[in-house]
């Protein structure tokens, strides 16, 4: 069964109250599940990366701004896709955000259905995250099993170094080697050296 909800959740982040009621209306009729906040302080210290959710945010509220709350997920390296809400003069601040990675802006007033077609564009793109992310973590898992010879051997076959020059750089025979290579390949149930490869460099690939 997949972890990964049908529906995800909707994060709200604004100071008027009348536009957080309108658009928590709006989500939940249409069976998202919403959270609402007043301010970009209180969203940030409830925020729980490990759902599946996306972000409509004011770009001027009291306090932090949107603008400043990107910044801050941005530090976190944050996931999560935003789309911010705009008044008709914040269009050149709304055009920073997207350069920042936000997904898209929309201007006071705007359509349902343009929101609608975001908010599951956003969902679409942090559900993909989050299957990246739970590969990721089970790639993890798999190589936290291998002791740090092993890993050190799992390098040299991923560098493409032969069982004789891996046995040179480490200073033990090639039995030991061969006897490595087959507790490394049993450790992350790879079948084949190309399974090793891909659970390696997607490791490799997300470090970078």
């Amino acid at each position: 069964m997949s972890l990964i909800p049908k529906k995800g959740t909707v994060y709200v982040v604004d100071d008027d109250e009348a536009v957080r009621d309108s658009l928590q209306w709006l989500l939940e009729g249409k069976d998202y599940r919403v959270k609402c906040y007043d301010s970009a302080e209180s969203f940030l210290s409830r925020y729980d990366p490990r759902e599946v959710a996306c972000l409509i945010a004011d770009i001027r509220m009291e306090g932090m701004s949107g603008l400043d709350l990107q910044d801050k997920l941005l530090e976190r390296k944050s996931p999560l896709p935003i789309v911010f809400i705009t008044g008709h003069g914040d269009v050149p601040m709304a055009v920073q955000t997207m350069k920042k990675g936000a997904v898209d802006f929309i201007e006071k007033p705007f359509k349902e259905e343009e929101l609608l077609s975001l908010v599951e564009r956003m969902l679409d793109q942090a559900r993909g995250a989050f299957a990246t992310q739970q590969e990721a973590a089970s790639r993890d898992a798999l190589l936290s099993r291998l002791t740090t010879r092993e890993a050190q051997v799992l390098e040299r076959i991923v560098a493409g170094r032969l069982n004789k020059q891996i046995a040179d750089d480490l200073g033990i025979s090639i039995k030991t080697v061969e006897a490595h290579r087959a507790n490394i390949m049993e450790k992350l149930n790879a079948n084949t050296v190309a399974d090793l490869l891909k659970i390696a460099l997607g490791a490799t690939a997300k470090a970078g």
